[in-house]
């Protein structure tokens, strides 16, 4: 594998004259972007070197008016936020994995890749006004206005691809968030851009307020819609008053339609539950109820064609999810189906029927439906077709840690800065800077199965 060229030459580029910075970045990036697509099995390079083009392309050769503006008497130091620092193109040169999000963080706490203090001290010049423009948008110039927020790290299943056999070790209570520091951080997330939050866990309906909570979420000026990732198991009785609180996007986990079959997978019973809540979401008008599937081969990929007959008479949205891999759920390639095999195994059924939808931007899925049918099927491809180029996402974790890449190992904790004093704007200028730490995309399958991270009921589904 070629090397990037040395820290100090690249460096030396970019400061040969202002006039070249963004020539000189756009190589470097380039350069590194290429490296990466080298390290990924030789089936996924193509489809990453493409999503890597692409996102160089739209980084530099369409610069935001913001930055596009003159100020001839600004000092030098007033250069725009969304260009890194030499410092942090350094940083990325001189790691062996810079493109992606899944590179293992070097701190002294696995749970925790950036200290808040250090965060804050890396922005603390910058201007208020300014930091309230950029505080979601990246080096990338991805703007986040998607922020999920895991509730509780407990649940009522346990699923094999979510949570080790073995079981796992739950956050203290009182290291939790409290409903006033979700609700304190959800504002200065909305105020910074974000238009859409999403309650996970573990499993949401199992904190005792989520209704409150809810209900005080939608009151928050700028805030467009609140959605749920569920089991469903818990969720009958509350859905009709969470609704009437502002919940308007309903995602169902549900794996397989087969009740023994169901008990296998989480371990529990209580699939009849999950279908009458499916039965009661289509009732009251969610449109449509997302079903997330996860394929596992050898378990339930032969199911696929059977999820597709559920859109014939119900407005539901199936969506068929690669198996990803996270701590403790045993991943490996071959227990994977792709969304190319996930695909020939919907063809089969339903030969040259079907037909795709047109996505929006920022949309994680590739959608498609069957003429006549009510309802319309997704598939959502980490593995082999990454769409980290159009990511608005940030994660919010129970334990207060924010995350900016479902991959990525490092995190900055927003519960320690508030409970050791820091103020609304500090805040803001902590999470700038973890925005600002997220890399281009993630790394291939093979290499975030060997990457540390977290349980996926750590970090919210």
């Amino acid at each position: 594998m070629r090397r990037c060229k040395p820290v100090r030459e690249v460096a030396s580029l970019i400061s040969d004259a202002s006039s070249r910075v963004y020539g000189a970045y756009h190589t470097a990036v380039s350069v590194a972007a290429a490296s990466a697509v080298r390290t990924q099995p030789a089936e996924q390079q193509s489809e990453l070197s493409d999503a890597y083009k692409r996102r160089i392309q739209e980084m530099y050769e369409s610069p935001p008016r913001s930055e596009l503006a003159t100020h001839p008497a600004a000092p030098q130091q007033h250069k725009p936020r969304s260009l890194p620092s030499l410092t942090e193109v350094a940083d990325r040169l001189n790691s062996s994995k810079n493109a992606t999000c899944s590179s293992s963080a070097s701190t002294a706490d696995s749970n925790t890749g950036v200290d808040w203090r250090e965060a804050l001290a890396r922005l603390q010049s910058a201007g208020k006004q300014e930091l309230q423009e950029h505080m979601l948008t990246d080096t990338f110039r991805r703007k986040h206005t998607y922020l999920r927020i895991s509730l509780t790290e407990k649940c009522n299943l346990r699923c094999m691809y979510c949570m080790p056999e073995e079981g796992t070790d739950l956050t203290p209570q009182d290291a939790l968030l409290t409903t006033s520091e979700i609700l304190r951080l959800s504002r200065l997330f909305v105020e910074g851009g974000v238009n859409k939050i999403r309650l996970t866990g573990g499993e949401p309906t199992l904190r005792r307020d989520i209704v409150d909570l809810t209900k005080e979420l939608n009151a928050l000026p700028g805030l467009q819609a609140i959605g749920i990732t569920t089991n469903g198991i818990a969720l009958r009785r509350k859905l009709p008053e969470l609704q009437a609180h502002g919940l308007s996007l309903l995602n169902l986990s549900l794996d397989t339609l087969r009740p023994e079959r169901f008990e296998h997978m989480t371990r529990r019973r209580g699939h009849d539950r999950v279908l009458e809540t499916l039965d009661l979401a289509v009732r009251l008008g969610f449109a449509p109820v997302k079903v997330n599937v996860v394929v596992m081969r050898g378990v339930n990929d032969d199911e696929i064609a059977d999820f597709v007959e559920l859109t014939r008479d119900r407005p539901i949205n199936v969506r068929f999810i690669e198996y990803m891999p996270f701590d403790g759920n045993v991943w490996s390639d071959t227990k994977m189906v792709t969304y190319k095999q996930m695909m020939a195994a919907v063809q089969q059924r339903f030969p040259h029927e079907l037909q795709r939808l047109q996505n929006p931007r920022s949309e994680v899925a590739k959608n498609f439906h069957i003429p006549g049918f009510k309802g319309s099927v997704s598939f959502i491809t980490s593995m082999t077709h990454a769409f980290c180029s159009d990511c608005n996402r940030l994660r919010l974790m129970a334990d207060g840690n924010l995350k900016v890449c479902l991959f990525g190992a490092n995190e900055v904790s927003l519960r320690d800065a508030m409970r050791q004093g820091a103020s609304d704007a500090d805040l803001r200028v902590i999470i700038s800077a973890a925005v600002n730490r997220k890399k281009a995309a993630h790394a291939g399958m093979f290499e975030i199965a060997k990457t540390k991270n977290r349980a996926m009921v750590h970090i919210g589904g």
